[in-house]
């Protein structure tokens, strides 16, 4: 089953039992993959997004949602910073498991064999292996210092 029927299923499941706060952060989520849908028609494109795009906005809402959450406790709104908190946890249902250090770091091994990358300057070709591949289970932004430390 794909990522927008889970999501969809999730929503009808979340209407019925007549959890708001679910029901709330799942519909945040469809109103983000539709605003994505409709930007790719207006640029000529595909109508609807696949399920690497949908792990790329679901990835990018909890990223949002933990930068709402740290600026929330610095501010004492605690209150706020749970809510955002628990629609990560929605968010995250939704997304592959994470991988952990040592699978990272064998995952960045791996790319840089299968690419035969030798340099700083086949950097791109890794970060493109391991984004095809992981999509949704690493944080891209903390990788690409591993890639550069084993490519300098």
């Amino acid at each position: 089953m794909d990522l927008r029927s889970r999501i969809s299923d999730a929503l009808k499941s979340a209407m019925k039992a007549k959890e708001a706060e679910r029901l709330s952060t799942l519909r945040l989520i469809n109103a983000a993959i539709k605003d994505r849908d409709i930007a790719l028609r207006s640029d000529g494109g595909d109508d609807t997004v696949g399920d690497a795009e949908v792990l790329q906005i679901l990835g990018k809402m909890v990223k949002q949602r933990n930068e709402s959450a740290r600026a929330y406790e610095e501010g004492g709104r605690l209150e706020l910073a749970d809510k955002e908190r628990a629609e990560i946890g929605v968010i995250e249902e939704f997304l592959p498991r994470q991988l952990n250090d040592d699978e990272v770091e064998a995952a960045v091994e791996t790319a840089i064999k299968e690419t035969e990358a030798e340099s700083i300057r086949d950097m791109g070709k890794v970060m493109g292996a391991l984004k095809a591949r992981y999509t949704g289970q690493m944080d891209f932004g903390a990788v690409g210092p591993m890639i550069k430390d084993r490519l300098g």
